[in-house]
């Protein structure tokens, strides 16, 4: 199932049932966690809720272009995050996963605090990654989606939700067939001493 796993852009327009979204949230629930914190929260966007939500997206990506105050040194990203924004309106579903022991970006935190938010955000990162393998095991396509920073404020009023929002996964029924993006080979990421 690893090997299949593709970063989908295109969707059919087919709907994808509460069965199947449980399916794949049931999976994500199951990675591991630091100190069992289970830091995450997933909330399903469709239809008309999904739109608002992205109407919202698109006009903080656009106040973004305009001034580049919330990540100004990150600006030469935004280009792909309204492609980002075309994909998620194309697809049936966006999931947005949020840490529910997280703060904003945009706060200081303590080095303890720190350490718990990175912690956090890995056990994060592994539950994704459960969950956009079992939506490939169920015939779903999925991307992972980190471009909602550059709107990070204005998503967090709108989805009104306590915690950190991390990103979001489309789901879908894929309408492309990517091939394999190319991967670093094992002699330059492993390294034995």
């Amino acid at each position: 199932m690893i090997e299949e796993r593709r970063s989908i852009r295109k969707y059919k327009n087919k709907n994808v049932s509460h069965e199947q979204i449980e399916a794949i949230v049931k999976a994500a629930i199951l990675a591991p966690s630091a100190k069992n914190r289970q830091p995450w929260k997933y909330i399903v966007y469709t239809g008309e809720e999904k739109s608002k939500l992205l109407d919202v997206m698109e006009n903080a990506l656009e106040k973004e272009n305009k001034n580049h105050t919330l990540l100004p040194k990150s600006s030469f990203g935004l280009p792909d995050a309204f492609n980002t924004l075309r994909i998620m309106r194309e697809a049936p579903v966006i999931i947005i996963v949020m840490n529910i022991n997280g703060k904003s970006p945009f706060e200081p935190i303590g080095t303890d605090e720190r350490v718990s938010e990175i912690c956090d955000s890995l056990s994060i990162g592994a539950s994704i990654e459960n969950m956009i393998l079992k939506a490939t095991e169920i015939g779903l396509g999925t991307l992972w989606i980190a471009n909602t920073c550059f709107a990070y404020k204005d998503m967090i009023d709108f989805i009104n939700s306590p915690g950190q929002l991390i990103g979001a996964v489309t789901v879908g029924y894929a309408d492309e067939k990517p091939l394999p993006r190319p991967r670093k080979s094992i002699d330059e990421v492993l390294e034995y001493r």
